[in-house]
């Protein structure tokens, strides 16, 4: 049918088409539009490539070799954990991750194995830390330590949220909302009763290290997530929705403050003020090291989603992007000072997910890169892929668009005829269907736009609906 169709478009083609404007794209974060950037389609991928490359991931670190791939590790009939194959335990922050990037993939039955495993070994129901869940534990579910780590509960809830909207609730623990709820709730409300500490600080609105004596006065700036802040604001539990509004807008507030002014470089750890923080039990932490790594990700995640402030497009990721880039693209190290001092040459696949993630604030061209390191970066592997391998996922969803908010207002929206996506239906998007039907490229920009006759197929019907579009003949879509 294409080599049929073929003389009609070359007789097409040859007409005079006038460019036909349409009203620009929506602006706005993904929340407001639906639509969920693919950086890797816009920098030259297809759509089938990419979704292979995710089927790949997923099944290396959920069904692969035991000893060299896998991190999803089941024991029992319906639970399973997320192995820290470095130190051989199991954390808060992987087994949340993990749910996070099930619910992404719908793989609900991985979902809930995971789930359930976190809520039967590493929840605590009294104590000091009634609420919240331990932030390590042995293989077979024993508390190593009980102290929460705040990023794995913040996680945890955001995952659940998702849940529920996108397979709805069961019962018991598969209630995903008021599981979420229960925890949204402790996070603000845990030392109501004299017992304990919040993990977010009342006085400063911001996230604590650790809701513990001597750790609730400062904070992890990768524990900051102004993006889940948000939909708190609006789903959490009607008290606190005011106040999830101020803790989003406080964190934004403080990622600028302790970033580098030229490196755009953040410490792991920090004071409320945005200062580097160095603690007594372990040092360097007023560096960029592992855990800042994550800051990249979530400033950029946060503008794509919401877009309330540009700094992270007009001056983080510019930032960012130039520092790595001048340190080499293939060869940069995984820690250094904040003014740019190298303290380590090690190459991380995680940090190069997370930079890869700095594309969701920047244009296509200059992310560029980022985004092709990160695609040809191997699925991490060998006994230290625990870190790497959470945050390669974490990345890939993002850049790939498939890290989404399940129960925004808006479905992606599609602009039928508008192919190449730049906000105009013109002689380009004519051209590119042409190349397709003639079978000189094996994708398009955006495939559903290219099905003008909404038949779910894109072929020489939708071709004469775009003909007769431009030359006047019909004046919808």
């Amino acid at each position: 049918m294409k080599k049929f169709f073929a003389c009609l478009l070359v007789l097409a083609i040859i007409v005079t088409i006038v460019p036909i404007n349409i009203a620009s794209a929506e602006t706005g974060g993904y929340y407001a539009t639906g639509n969920y950037r693919n950086v890797f389609v816009e920098t030259g991928r297809t759509e089938a490539q990419v979704q292979d490359k995710m089927n790949t991931m997923f099944d290396k670190f959920f069904k692969g070799d035991t000893n060299n791939q896998r991190l999803f590790y089941e024991t029992g009939t319906d639970e399973a954990y997320i192995r820290d194959t470095g130190n051989g335990d199991v954390r808060s922050e992987g087994m949340s991750y993990g749910m996070m990037v099930c619910v992404q993939m719908d793989k609900k039955k991985e979902f809930d194995m995971l789930w359930k495993w976190a809520r039967n070994h590493m929840y605590q129901t009294s104590g000091q830390f009634k609420g919240f869940f331990a932030w390590q534990c042995n293989y077979d579910g024993g508390i190593i330590d009980s102290t929460p780590a705040s990023d794995g509960d913040e996680y945890f809830a955001m995952a659940l949220l998702f849940a529920a909207r996108r397979w709805g609730n069961g019962t018991g623990i598969y209630n995903y909302e008021a599981e979420a709820q229960t925890i949204l709730d402790a996070m603000l409300h845990q030392s109501d009763d004299g017992v304990g500490y919040n993990m977010i600080n009342k006085n400063a609105n911001q996230v604590v290290f650790c809701p513990s004596a001597g750790n609730y006065d400062f904070t992890d700036p990768s524990y900051h997530l102004p993006a889940f802040y948000e939909l708190w604001a609006m789903w959490g539990p009607e008290r606190d929705r005011a106040t999830w509004s101020k803790v989003a807008a406080t964190s934004r507030e403080f990622l600028k403050k302790s970033t580098h002014p030229t490196t755009g470089l953040n410490p792991d750890y920090a004071n409320f003020d945005g200062s580097a923080k160095e603690v007594s039990w372990s040092s360097g932490h007023g560096d960029f090291r592992f855990d800042a790594w994550r800051v990249i990700q979530n400033s950029c995640v946060d503008y794509a989603w919401w877009q309330k402030d540009s700094w992270p497009a007009t001056t983080f990721a510019p930032k960012i992007q130039a520092f790595f880039k001048n340190q080499g693209l293939s060869t940069y190290g995984n820690q250094y000072t904040l003014s740019g001092s190298k303290l380590s040459s090690d190459h991380s696949p995680g940090l190069v997910a997370m930079n890869a993630v700095s594309a969701l604030a920047s244009d296509a061209t200059t992310a560029k890169p980022f985004v092709d390191e990160l695609w040809n970066t191997a699925v991490p592997s060998g006994q230290y892929r625990y870190y790497d391998g959470m945050l390669y996922m974490l990345g890939m969803l993002n850049v790939s668009g498939n890290f989404k908010i399940w129960g925004a207002p808006t479905e992606p929206s599609v602009t039928r005829g508008d192919i190449n996506d730049d906000g105009t239906i013109d002689s380009v998007d004519f051209a590119l269907l042409k190349s397709y039907l003639l079978g000189r490229t094996t994708t398009l920009p955006n495939m559903k736009a290219a099905d003008l006759n909404g038949d779910g197929v894109v072929d020489a019907m939708d071709w004469a609906v775009l003909r007769q579009y431009l030359l006047g003949i019909i004046k919808t879509l």
